[in-house]
């Protein structure tokens, strides 16, 4: 079994790492060299200033606070969740219902259960009152 750290996945150490496996030869001095990284990907680089893509107002914020590891923990809302057989706030199956703000839950999803999550249903909560 494998142990949990508490952590979320440092994702941009591990992408790092699958640059510098893939294109050893444009790592110089322990640091990927986007120059030479860009020359390697020849004309698979986007050059344009104008082409479509989705964006809006704080996505390069949202994208920095996606990289910064969570210390949460997940702790399953065992009163929403159903059993194997279907009985509400039994927790005898694989179907768990947690709640918590979505990055953040997603993050400590990527390690505590990387490759063994078949769906994730996010849904918005309302907000009731002032």
């Amino acid at each position: 079994m494998e142990k949990m750290t508490g952590k979320s996945m440092n994702l941009v150490a591990e992408n790092v790492a699958q640059l510098k496996a893939l294109f050893p030869e444009a790592v110089t001095e322990g640091k990927i060299d986007f120059e030479v990284l860009k020359a390697l990907l020849g004309e698979e680089i986007e050059k344009r200033q104008t082409y479509y893509k989705f964006t809006w107002n704080g996505k390069e914020e949202a994208r920095a606070y996606a990289r910064v590891p969570s210390m949460g923990t997940l702790r399953p809302y065992v009163a929403e969740s159903s059993g194997k057989d279907g009985t509400p706030g039994k927790f005898d199956s694989e179907n768990l219902y947690i709640e918590g703000d979505n990055l953040e839950v997603l993050k400590l999803l990527q390690g505590a259960y990387h490759k063994r999550v078949k769906m994730i249903y996010i849904d918005r909560a309302v907000q009731h009152g002032p």
